[in-house]
Formats: structure tokens, sequence, C-alpha cells
């Protein structure tokens, strides 16, 4: 789950990404077999008392920028993902511009099952990303859908072996960084 201080540093992260000239591509993916399962709710609804919450509390626009919600980045975004990618995990990945997957990935837009709102934009983003009817599916249910129908449905772009997702988006980096600058 994605703690405050973690928000915050992705949304430095964009910065950093956006602000050197060098960077001509970003790879985003999680870490020990999982991209993400979203916010870590304890720590939103309990907020510890530290240098990151204080961020937020300075910049409430922090939170939406970390999820690349209101910030979109001037250079491309690829996603790697193993494991699952759930609630603002899926929220996040529909921000990025290339989409890779682990064949045993999972998806989904989790929050209805816990009566909660997807506030990082998947209401607007998902229905253009996707056809209606599977967008409105995976927002009303909260069902958790495979790699191999993310891909039918064309919420990704490829589908590798287990453990493979950061190799091959790595590749797509490369080709993306031989060309011409933008």
């Amino acid at each position: 789950a994605m703690s405050i201080e973690m928000l915050a540093r992705m949304a430095d992260a964009w910065d950093m990404i956006d602000g050197n000239d060098e960077v001509r591509v970003a790879i985003l993916t999680g870490a020990g077999g999982h991209f993400s399962s979203g916010s870590d709710l304890s720590q939103m609804h309990n907020p510890p008392d530290d240098e990151w919450t204080a961020r937020f509390k300075v910049d409430p626009e922090l939170q939406w920028k970390s999820f690349l919600r209101n910030y979109q980045l001037r250079k491309p975004l690829i996603v790697a993902v193993e494991g699952t990618a759930l609630a603002g995990g899926t929220e996040i990945l529909q921000a990025s511009d290339i989409r890779v997957a682990g064949r045993s990935a999972k998806f989904g837009i989790t929050e209805p099952r816990w009566g909660l709102f997807p506030m990082g934009g998947s209401t607007v983003r998902l229905r253009r990303q996707i056809s209606y009817t599977r967008a409105m599916e995976m927002l009303l249910t909260g069902r958790k859908i495979t790699a191999e129908e993310a891909l039918e449905w064309g919420l990704i772009g490829r589908v590798v072996e287990d453990g493979q997702a950061l190799n091959e988006a790595q590749k797509l980096a490369e080709m993306i960084g031989e060309n011409g600058p933008y």
C-alpha cells in the first residue's frame, strides 16, 4: 500500500523526471512481487504526525499529483506490473503511456467493495481508455480482472511471463530512448 511518505516521494519523482532533460522515459513498478494495492487507508484516516503529512497539509493537491490525477508528465511513463494492481494501483496505471504486466497480475478498482469512491481519476479516465460497459463493470462491481482480461479490454498493452514485466518495460524504454528527442 502507498503510504503518505511514498505518495509525497512519487510527486517529487514526477518533478525530477520532468525537470531533468537527461531523463527521456520513466518506468514505474512495484516491489516484493506486487505493483500496488492503493493508498494505505489506515494512514489516510490516521495520518502520522511527521514531515510527510505536513507536506500534504500545506499542499492538498499533492495527493492528486502523486497519482498523476491533476498532473501530466511531459515524458513517457511505462508501468511494469507484477502481482496486484488494485484500487489506487490501477488508478495510477491509467495515467501511464505503456503498460506491461506479468501473466498472473490482477487489476481492479476495488474501492466499491469498501464503500469508497475511486478518487484517483478512474471515473473519468477509465471510461475514456476502455469500453464504457467494461469501465462501468470495473467501477461498480469492484471485481478483480486477470492480466489476460486487462489485455483484451485494452487496459494494458502487453502480457509477459511472471517476473518479466520490468525487463520488458526496460526494453521498451530503451527503444524510446533511441528515438530523437521530443
